[in-house]
């Protein structure tokens, strides 16, 4: 094996550790984008069907940041293994 093989495959293997390791947090960054849409979305229909906006639509943004909040100290107050 050459050098220059030996620096690629060693480049390969570290780019894969620090995928894996950045998992939960792309997993948490998710969950607070999905949330946000979600429940803004539910909330934004609800105004919608019972004429009340915009309380509903704020109600669902601001509660979904909470649930994506949470995913994210999940992640970051995690104990490491």
């Amino acid at each position: 094996m050459t050098d220059e093989e030996n620096f690629l495959a060693s480049s390969f293997r570290y780019l894969q550790k620090m995928i894996r390791q950045s998992g939960p947090a792309a997993s948490a960054s998710y969950t607070m984008i999905g949330a946000i849409i979600l429940l803004g979305g539910l909330g934004y229909l609800i105004d919608r069907w019972y004429n009340t906006e915009p309380w509903f639509l704020l109600g669902g943004l601001l509660l979904g940041i909470i649930v994506g909040l949470y995913e994210i100290a999940k992640v970051v107050w995690k104990n490491p293994r």
